[in-house]
């Protein structure tokens, strides 16, 4: 039931309402209510208080049996509404007949009550509707049998024990199904805010592990490359060269990761040394490629950019959004770091060009050769990082071996769509 309750939520359905969990034992409070009832008509007929003659020639005995099988509905009222009603009004118009008790008027009054409450909803419809064709029916026949003004009063208590508890039970019904359907809906906003929250979190962790790797990794490649030509040459100047690499990329690599922190512990516009937080442009790409120069120096690695974008009417490069700008460079800062780690000695060319349509197209061509191990180790998250960027603007992203001018290469491609309106 749990699971299933937990399924409406999730499409909005409130559950139909049940009569009862389960049809069985009778529920404890009905127990409480037939043998209360019981013994109140036992004791009202022991004291002789009962509400008329008998009609028909009845014995008024039979008012008994009328209250004894009235206190038998009471006791499936809530696991069986239609079976107790059914019971209920021949047993009242029994009473009725033979002497009237008013412990069974009342009764039949709470079985009316509770079949509308705990029964189908197609029944909570028709039985008040069914109160008011039968109070009217009787009214018409009372006042045509019995020529008295008391006829009134007759009608008044006939209204009382049909719609008066008809109209009660749909009126707590609607008033519990409305607070059911209330609460269900806020279980579903809740559940879906703590869907959108996970969401939130998920995608923002996936956003700092990329930054993170983009702005460190790059820096600790060649730290790693570096030390480890450290390690294998024995000459006193390429090991100086070497450990000036290391240094200046240690050093470039902690302020990066300390803007890093600082953004991440206030998400505004200062680093944590109060300095702005620059976000990378396609303006530092010849600095981006002179660090990779530096680093690469000993590899047989060659870097040229080739920047085809057409100029404006100023004469620059038009400048693209910035999420694709921004995505742009840590593509372009990837992909050499990957150079650096697996590329054969030759040239890696980086173009950006800028397609008719205003897609911004990034292209890192390395020379491919089948190494035995990498320069540095890596994880293969660079690749995952790069192709969320581009997911994520809705481009164009491929990387893998490819046929060049030169031979085979490696190609890293991605089509970034560069406009504010597409982003």
């Amino acid at each position: 039931m749990e699971a299933a309750g937990r399924g409406a939520v999730l499409d909005g359905r409130v559950p139909a309402r049940s009569a009862v969990t389960a049809a069985g034992r009778p529920h404890r409070d009905d127990v409480l209510i037939a043998g209360g009832g019981l013994l109140c008509g036992l004791l009202l007929w022991a004291l002789g208080l009962h509400g008329g003659p008998s009609l028909l020639g009845l014995p008024p005995s039979l008012t008994l049996v009328a209250l004894t099988a009235m206190a038998l509905a009471e006791l499936v009222r809530r696991t069986a509404p239609p079976a107790a009603l059914a019971v209920a009004v021949p047993a009242l118009a029994l009473d009725i007949c033979s002497g009237t008790l008013v412990a069974t008027v009342v009764m039949f009054t709470d079985v009316v009550y509770a079949a509308v409450l705990y029964g189908s909803a197609g029944a909570a419809r028709r039985i008040p509707l069914h109160s008011v064709v039968a109070t009217v029916l009787g009214a018409a026949v009372l006042t045509a049998l019995w020529h008295d003004p008391q006829v009134v009063l007759a009608v008044i208590g006939l209204a009382l024990i049909t719609i008066a508890p008809a109209s009660t039970g749909l009126m707590i019904r609607e008033h519990r199904e409305a607070a059911e359907a209330a609460r269900l809906r806020a279980e579903r906003i809740a559940l879906l805010a703590e869907r959108d929250r996970a969401r939130a979190v998920a995608g923002e962790r996936a956003r700092m592990a990329r930054e993170l790797h983009d702005m460190v990794a790059n820096h600790l490649s060649a730290i790693a490359i570096h030390s480890t030509a450290a390690q294998s040459i024995d000459d006193p100047s390429a090991t100086r060269e070497a450990l000036g690499v290391i240094r200046e990329n240690s050093v470039q690599g902690l302020a990066e990761m300390r803007r890093l922190i600082g953004l991440l512990r206030d998400p505004g516009s200062t680093g944590a040394d109060g300095a702005p937080t620059a976000t990378p442009t396609l303006d530092g790409l010849d600095a981006l490629l002179d660090q990779a120069r530096t680093s690469g120096a000993g590899s047989g690695l060659t870097f040229v950019l080739d920047d085809a974008r057409a100029p404006d009417h100023a004469g620059a490069a038009p400048e693209p959004a910035a999420p694709a700008e921004l995505a742009a460079y840590r593509i372009v800062q990837e992909s050499l770091t990957n150079a650096l780690k697996h590329a054969a000695p030759g040239e890696v060319r980086v173009r950006l060009a800028r397609e008719p349509d205003g897609t911004l197209t990034v292209a890192v061509r390395s020379p491919f050769a089948a190494r035995p191990r990498p320069r540095a180790p890596g994880s293969g998250s660079g690749l995952i990082g790069m192709r969320e960027r581009t997911a994520l603007l809705g481009g164009v992203f491929r990387a893998g071996p490819a046929e060049g001018p030169d031979g085979r290469v490696w190609l890293v491609r991605a089509a970034l769509p560069a406009e504010e309106e597409a982003l």
